[in-house]
């Protein structure tokens, strides 16, 4: 709705370049990481990410430069994962599970189903030797069936797994349903596809008892690993687990940039690279005020909380609840956390000592075999 009166909503070539350099130069490590996402990226030809490679080797200067592509796999060809493999793309395949919870949401503009679509993109990936990772979204649905869903991606295979919790208010604007951010003081309710905290909670435990028994060192899980870094008291690999934010802003077709994607609201523009260098806008006030309100930001309630450290209140744009004592910023998704850590804890101080100790956290299956858990 931000771009209504825009029929073209695709980044020009001349954006492209200017962004590429300008990215490039901003970055203050030898390592670059581009990070494609949608929409549905790959609706580009491929032609235009091969001028991408052509430009970012063209202002690399010797730079590492890796790129990642986030795709729901249904326009995948051989010739997409020839140039994935050619040029080290990781793969980020939205999958929400097996076929019946998947295709519940994820159907194309027809209407029809997906999931047949996405498992033939992820065969020409495993075909072509791409790596890939997936990105599950947790809906009303599938958040019921954590066990099935688990086993769906063990059962693919599938090393690297995302999830990501359905977590959407709707609110009313001059007679229109919008999409609700945390600021949104109006009426609201969850959209249908939503899950509680309670769920959240629930689908965690039961999730991870699977996981710690059986794949540990074997299955990435991105919210466990995140976990066990907090546990350790390493910077987790997820944002919304890290004590401050603000390093996952994203550019829009036209240049507008926003303070991260969860944040793509006109309150939350920083400006656009027309008219502002990337620098100006990423390192500016405006976008540092962002990142350190994560935690300036977080109630009594959360600072006065024994798994602070495990969650530092997760994704500001969750934090849309009131304490029991009145106090706004508590995070929907608390006591799901909550209940998890509790869960966790025994099996998060193991790990911990063994990583201290240099030796592998996987040996906490052999631990569980023989009861010393």
């Amino acid at each position: 709705m931000l771009y209504a009166e825009m029929s073209q909503q695709v980044m020009s070539e001349n954006l492209l370049e200017r962004f590429t350099r300008e990215y490039i130069q901003s970055q203050t490590m030898p390592q670059v990481l581009f990070t494609w996402h949608g929409g549905e990226p790959l609706m580009r030809p491929l032609a235009f990410y091969r001028k991408a490679i052509e430009l970012q080797r063209k202002y690399g200067k010797g730079r590492i430069i890796d790129n990642c592509i986030q795709t729901n796999g249904t326009l995948l060809t051989d010739d997409w994962c020839r140039f994935f493999k050619e040029n080290n793309w990781l793969v980020g395949i939205s999958i929400d599970g097996p076929q019946e919870f998947h295709d519940a949401y994820r159907r194309n503009r027809h209407g029809l189903p997906s999931f047949a679509q996405v498992m033939k993109g992820i065969e020409l990936l495993e075909k072509h030797g791409v790596e890939w990772n997936a990105m599950a979204v947790v809906n009303r649905l599938n958040v019921e069936h954590p066990l099935e869903f688990y086993r769906f991606f063990q059962n693919i295979d599938c090393r690297y797994i995302q999830f990501t919790p359905i977590v959407e208010r709707i609110v009313l604007k001059s007679g229109k349903e919008c999409l609700a951010h945390v600021g949104d003081k109006e009426s609201w309710q969850m959209t249908d596809a939503s899950i509680t905290s309670e769920q959240w909670g629930e689908f965690l435990c039961t999730l991870f008892d699977e996981w710690v028994q059986k794949d540990v060192g074997y299955r990435f899980i991105q919210l466990f690993d995140a976990t066990l870094a907090n546990w350790v008291g390493e910077e987790p690999g997820v944002c919304s687990m890290a004590r401050s934010c603000g390093k996952a802003a994203v550019m829009e077709f036209n240049g507008d940039v926003y303070t991260c994607d969860h944040f793509v609201f006109p309150e939350y523009r920083l400006g656009n690279i027309y008219r502002h260098s990337l620098v100006e806008m990423l390192y500016g006030d405006k976008q540092r005020q962002f990142g350190v309100d994560k935690w300036r930001s977080l109630p009594v309630k959360c600072r006065q909380c024994k798994y602070l450290f495990a969650c530092n209140g997760e994704c500001p744009k969750n934090r849309f609840y009131t304490t029991s004592e009145g106090e706004e910023g508590l995070n929907y998704l608390c006591k799901g956390y909550y209940r998890f850590f509790e869960h966790v804890a025994p099996y998060m101080e193991y790990m911990k000592r063994e990583l201290l100790a240099e030796r592998a956290p996987s040996n906490i299956m052999n631990a569980i075999k023989e009861n010393k858990l």
